[in-house]
This record gives C-alpha cells, structure tokens and sequence, in this order.
C-alpha cells in the first residue's frame, strides 16, 4: 500500500508547483482583528497549476479502466492503482471547495464580517432552479427572443438582459407583439414576456389545459416566477381570465384590454355587439354545446366566476374604448367592474372616450407598467 506522503500531489522527489504567500494571523496595531489578504490572480494561477498534475496523476490509471472491457478483472490487477487516484480526486474536491472562500483580489475580510447561517440572505430559489431557454434565437426589439415547442405548442419568451429578483413574467393571452410599449419597458425592468401560440381555442377548456403545461413549464424547468402577470387584449381576455379562475392562487394581475369577457357578447353578438358566427361555431364545437340556446344558458364565463379572483385579492386593470360595438365595454369591462367590487375586488378602469376596439393599448403606457410592477413584483 502506497504511504501516505506518496498518494499526495507528487512524489516527494519531484518538483512541487510555486506556491503562493498567504499573510495569515497578521494583527494590526489600529485593528486587533486578524485578517487574511489574498491575490486572487495568484491563487487562481496555483489552483489551475494544482489541478494540472492531479489530472495528469489521475488520467493514466482511469484511461486504462475505462477502455478494458473485463471490469472485474482489470479491478483486481489495477485495483491497487484507484487508491491514490482516488485520494488525489479527493484532494482536488477539497482544494476547490476551500478556494471557493477566497476573497477577491487584495480584499481584507475580517471574522466577525462573516454572518451565521440563519442571517444569510438565501439564493433567489427560482434562479437557482433556472434551466437556460433552449430553441431558436432572435432578437426582438433588442432583446433576445427564443422559440421553442411545449408539448407540441409553439411558444416564444423574450428575455431580459437581466432578471428581476423573483424572475417575474408577462403572458401574453393573444396578440403577442401588438403595441408592445409596455413589454419592452417592462424588459428593461427584468421582466420576461411569454406567449404561448394556441390561436382559436378562445379560453376554452383545451386552451387552460395547455396553459396549465406551460405555467409548469415556464415554474419548473425555466424558473420563472410563480405568480405571472396576464396581459389579455380582445379575445385574449378569454384565455387570461378562464386560466386564472382555474387557478386563482398563480396569478399576480390582470391586466385587459378591450377584452371579452363573456363569449355570448364576443363572438355571440346576442346583445349589442356584431358578434363573429365563425368563432362562435368554435365555441359551439369547444365547449360541446347543442345548440345556441345550451350555450346562451351557460354560467361560466369570466362574468360569472369573479368571486376565486375576488378571494384570491388578484388587482384588476381595464383599458376600454367607449364606443367598442365590437366587444362592448359595458357586457364585458363594465359588468366585470360591477360585479368585481360587489365581491371587494380591487379594479381600475381607464376609459378611451371615443374609441372603438382599436387601437389597443395607451398613448402613454406608464399606467399599464406601473399597475405590473406593483403587482407582479412583490
């Protein structure tokens, strides 16, 4: 068996790396504190040295290991070999874990600077988890855009140059890209915007489920935050509200835009909108109603299921023309308002007199990204 002195770095014949001076124990006359001052340039310099000749220590006997197909056999004749490789591995793993509390470069750190265990600040655990965007890159808007597919789906993120604390999010109902003031100033905030493409499904049911795969997604595998903003504009409502009454408690806000609310007015056009007979052929087929009057007769539109969100304390905030006969704003905007408040929800309505449908959106979008960044960042 190898001695103990032989199973380090190298032999005791061989020439040992330079090693660099570390002034330890040094007491000022002003300071009795003892204190350490290292030169990361010079430690990094051994580090790497160090780890030079215990890769080369270590390669020889493990090339052999590894390219010998009788495992067994080769363990017991070179068995003896793994031993000081091992311990050199070994030495390399303490090595790395001890230089990761050297101080930058001519930096004093005192021993009462270091904070006990329960005073430190724990990492950002969404950042921690956070796996990097894997798809197709490009830039928009001078930020990185990636594309990629969740469970068949095509979705897109825009990524911040830098995340905000808690790794907060904008998700887009429909309509990504369509005046995209507050995305982008939201961006420079750390925010990442999402969009998931699932066109036609009108909040239905199917479309929360694939919501549901890409909320998981987006939390678990990439880290975002758990409580996204929804941004919704016209029929985007639908997907925005309907995922967030089926999950209340993963919402930070919503922010809507001309927004149906209620698919009898939009695309039904049964009281004063126009309505649009090719979309509400898709609601007849996604929601398997009948006929119209089975659908009519429904209860679960965003209108109706306000109270989850009530109880959840998710804020509200309405952007509407006031001559829309597209999505009329008092079928959609202003019942969800009146019914909102009678339950002690919180919501802010900004009228556009004079406005139709379009444009979507402010002149000035600061009331827009102040409203997300009250909520969607604490």
């Amino acid at each position: 068996m190898p001695s103990i002195e032989s199973s380090r770095i190298g032999p005791q014949h061989e020439k040992r790396p330079p090693r660099t001076k570390l002034t330890r124990a040094r007491t000022d006359r002003n300071d009795a504190k003892p204190r350490m001052n290292v030169s990361g340039d010079a430690t990094r310099i051994w580090l790497a040295e160090t780890l030079e000749i215990l890769a080369e220590r270590a390669w020889k006997p493990l090339k052999s290991l590894l390219s010998c197909r009788r495992e067994s056999l080769l363990f017991q004749r070179q068995g003896h070999l793994m031993k000081p490789v091992l311990k050199r591995l070994c030495a390399a793993f303490l090595l790395i874990t001890s230089c990761a509390t050297v101080v930058h470069a001519d930096q004093v750190v005192h021993a009462d600077q270091v904070a006990p265990a329960d005073q430190v600040a724990p990492a950002d655990e969404n950042s921690m988890l956070a796996k990097p965007f894997d798809g197709k890159f490009s830039k928009w808007k001078g930020f990185q855009r990636c594309d990629f597919q969740i469970d068949g789906k095509a979705a897109l993120v825009i990524i911040p140059d830098k995340a905000a604390e808690g790794r907060p999010w904008v998700w887009h109902g429909e309509f990504f890209g369509h005046k995209p003031a507050p995305d982008v100033a939201l961006l420079k905030q750390g925010f990442h915007i999402v969009y998931l493409s699932v066109p036609n499904l009108l909040g239905s049911p199917v479309a929360v489920a694939h919501w549901n795969d890409c909320y998981r997604h987006m939390t678990t595998v990439h880290g975002l935050g758990k409580k996204p903003a929804l941004v919704g504009l016209s029929r985007g409502g639908l997907y925005c509200y309907n995922w967030a009454i089926a999950n209340p408690n993963s919402v930070s806000c919503i922010y809507a835009d001309a927004a149906a609310c209620d698919f009898k007015s939009w695309p039904g056009g049964f009281k004063a909108g126009k309505g649009s007979p090719n979309n509400w052929q898709r609601v007849l087929k996604l929601w398997n109603f009948k006929n119209d009057e089975e659908a009519k007769a429904y209860q679960g539109n965003p209108v109706d299921q306000l109270k989850v969100l009530a109880d959840a304390k998710v804020p509200l905030l309405h952007v509407y023309g006031d001559a829309d006969d597209t999505v009329p704003w008092e079928e959609n905007s202003g019942l969800i308002a009146e019914r909102y408040q009678a339950l002690g929800g919180s919501i802010q309505m900004i009228a556009k007199p004079g406005v139709g449908h379009h444009p979507h959106g402010l002149e000035d979008s600061t009331p827009i990204v102040d409203f997300i960044l009250k909520h969607a960042t604490k």
